[in-house]
C-alpha cells in the first residue's frame, strides 16, 4: 500500500489551507492581545512625554521661585561708545556719574623705515618691563618680571625678528608695519598700564653697539638717552572718578570701584581747544545707572507660560476625543491624566493673598483661555513690573499656616515634584501600564503554545485520516477490479 508523504494526499482534501485556517482562530486572541499591548505602550511613550513637559514646566516655575530671578540688576551706560557697564553680584541700585580723563594705554616703539626683508645686523635684544618715572630719568622693573634676552642672528629679517621676540614671552608683541618709506618693526606692551612700559637695549656681535644700522637701530632706554626707536604711545593707567573719587587703573575694564560693577572704558577726554598749550583736557562724561533687571523677570515669566501652554497642549490632546473625525486621543478616558489636568488647573486659577494688589494671574496679564492655556498681555504685565515686590510674593512668597496660599511658582514646582517624583502619579501610572505590558506577554506566550500545541494535534488527525481515506481507496480499487474480471468470466 502507498504511504502517505504530503497531507490530503489520501483524503483529497485541501488539509494545509484547512489547518492554517483553524490555527488562525486558535491565535486570534493573540493578535488582539499584542494590539492593546501596542495601545499600551503608546500610553506608556504619551506619559513619557508629559512627565518631560512637567519637568520642563518645574524647572520654568523653580526660575521664578528663585530669589535671585528677583534680585537680578542690570546696569546702564548714557553714552556706551564712551563706556559699558554690567551689574554683578553684589552691586546696588543707584546711579552714578563717570568722568574719563584718558584710556589706560600701552607704550608702543616703532623703528625707522628698513628695505623690505633687510637685516639689521646680529646680536641680542634685552627687553625688560617696568614703569619709567615722570620725567623719564629712571625706570623700574617690574615686580615678578625678568628681562629677556632676544639671540639675533645676521639673517634676521624684521619679520623673524618679529616672530623671535613674539616667542619670547618678554610680554610684548611685535608687528611688521609698512609704509611708503619700507618697513618698520612696532613693538608695544601686552599689557596696559604704566607698570608695563618696557625698555629695549642691544648689543651687536661686532661690539659696536652705537652703530644705527645695527641691531642698535631697534634699541630705547631714555635713562641712557638711546631713542634709536620711536615712541608713540606712552604706558599709561586710565585715569577717571566716579561720583568724584579718582581711581587710576591699569586696565580699561574698572572692577571693584563700585560693588559688583564692571566699567569698560572706550573713550577718553579730548583737549581743550581754547587752551593753547594742548595740555587741558576736557574729561569724557557718563551717567551709570543700575536697578533690577525688569527684562529678565518678564522672560522668565513669559518662559513659563511657554511650557506651561505646551504641558497642557500636550494633556488635552491626549484627553479629548475628536468629534469630527471620531477620533480618541491616546489617553481619552484616563483617570490619572484628566485628573493631572483638573488638578494643574485648580491650581492656577487659585491665586494668592501673598501678592498684595495681585491676587490673581489675571492681574498682571496672564489670563487663562478656555483651553487651559495661558495669554500674556504685555503692556499689564510691563505696568505690574513697577510693583516687583508684590509681583515677586505672587510668584515665590510662602505661607507657613496655609501651603495652598503659597506662591504661583512655589505651588506649581511642589505639584511637579510631587506628580513626576518616585511615587507621584505619572511614575504610579506608568508602572501599572507597563505591568500590564508585561501581564500580555506572558499571556501571548502561553496562547503561542497552546496554539503551536493545537496544530500538532490537527496535523497528527489529518495524518492518520489520510492514511485511512488511503486503506479505503486500495480497498476499493481491489474491489473494483475483482469485480470487473467476474464481469468478463461470464
Amino acid at each position: 500500500m502507498a504511504s502517505i508523504t504530503s497531507a490530503g494526499l489520501g483524503s483529497g482534501l485541501d488539509v494545509e489551507s484547512i489547518v492554517t485556517k483553524l490555527v488562525s482562530l486558535e491565535k486570534q486572541p493573540i493578535t488582539d492581545l499584542q494590539t492593546r499591548t501596542d495601545t499600551i505602550k503608546t500610553q506608556i511613550s504619551e506619559y513619557g512625554k508629559i512627565k518631560s513637559a512637567f519637568s520642563a514646566m518645574r524647572d520654568a516655575a523653580a526660575k521664578l521661585a528663585n530669589p535671585s530671578t528677583w534680585a537680578a540688576l542690570t546696569a546702564t551706560s548714557s553714552d556706551t561708545s564712551m563706556a559699558t557697564v554690567i551689574a554683578g553680584a553684589g552691586s546696588g541700585a543707584g546711579s552714578y556719574a563717570l568722568s574719563v580723563t584718558n584710556l589706560a594705554s600701552p607704550q608702543s616703539l616703532s623703528s625707522k623705515a628698513f628695505a623690505t626683508n633687510a637685516t639689521v645686523g646680529s646680536g641680542s635684544m634685552t627687553i625688560e618691563l617696568g614703569q619709567w618715572s615722570s620725567d623719564n630719568s629712571t625706570f623700574t622693573g617690574k615686580n615678578g618680571a625678568s628681562p629677556v634676552s632676544v639671540s639675533i642672528s645676521a639673517t634676521d629679517t624684521l619679520s623673524s625678528i618679529r616672530d623671535k621676540i613674539n616667542g619670547s614671552g618678554a610680554g610684548v608683541l611685535a608687528s611688521v608695519v609698512t609704509d611708503a618709506n619700507g618697513q618698520r618693526l612696532v613693538i608695544r606692551s601686552k599689557d596696559t598700564g604704566e607698570a608695563n612700559g618696557f625698555r629695549i637695549t642691544t648689543a651687536d656681535d661686532d661690539g659696536n653697539g652705537s652703530d644705527a644700522n645695527g641691531l642698535s637701530a631697534l634699541a630705547y632706554d631714555l635713562t641712557a638717552s638711546v631713542t634709536s626707536m620711536t615712541q608713540n604711545t606712552a604706558a599709561k593707567n586710565a585715569n577717571l572718578t566716579v561720583n568724584g573719587l579718582a581711581i587710576s587703573s591699569a586696565s580699561n575694564n574698572i572692577e571693584g570701584a563700585v560693588d559688583g560693577l564692571t566699567i569698560n572704558l572706550l573713550k577718553g577726554g579730548t583737549k581743550d581747544p581754547s587752551d593753547p598749550t594742548g595740555a587741558t583736557i576736557i574729561p569724557a562724561q557718563s551717567t551709570i545707572t543700575v536697578g533690577q533687571d525688569k527684562d529678565s523677570v518678564k522672560k522668565a515669566i513669559n518662559d513659563f507660560v511657554t511650557s506651561y501652554n505646551s504641558l497642557m497642549t500636550l494633556m488635552r490632546n491626549d484627553t479629548k476625543y475628536d468629534d469630527a473625525n471620531k477620533t480618541a486621543g491616546t489617553l481619552q478616558g484616563d483617570s490619572t491624566a484628566v485628573g493631572l489636568q483638573s488638578q494643574l488647573r485648580n491650581i492656577t486659577a487659585s491665586g494668592s493673598t501673598l501678592g498684595g494688589q495681585f491676587g490673581r494671574l489675571s492681574d498682571i496679564g496672564v489670563d487663562i483661555g478656555a483651553d487651559g492655556t495661558m495669554k500674556v498681555t504685555d503692556t499689564k504685565l510691563t505696568s505690574a513690573l513697577g510693583s516687583m515686590g508684590d509681583l515677586k510674593n505672587l510668584f515665590m512668597g510662602v505661607d507657613s499656616s496655609d501651603p495652598n496660599n503659597n506662591g504661583m511658582a512655589t505651588r506649581w514646582r511642589a505639584f511637579a515634584d510631587q506628580v513626576t517624583g518616585f511615587d507621584g502619579s505619572i511614575t504610579t501610572r506608568t508602572t501599572g501600564l507597563q505591568s500590564r505590558v508585561t501581564a500580555n506577554g506572558k499571556r501571548v506566550d502561553e496562547l503561542d503554545d497552546r496554539a503551536d500545541a493545537y496544530e500538532k494535534r490537527l496535523r497528527a488527525q489529518y495524518t492518520a485520516l489520510d492514511t485511512q481515506m488511503a486503506k479505503l481507496n486500495d480497498l476499493q480499487s481491489y474491489v473494483n477490479k475483482i469485480t470487473s474480471m467476474i464481469s468478463s468470466s461470464s
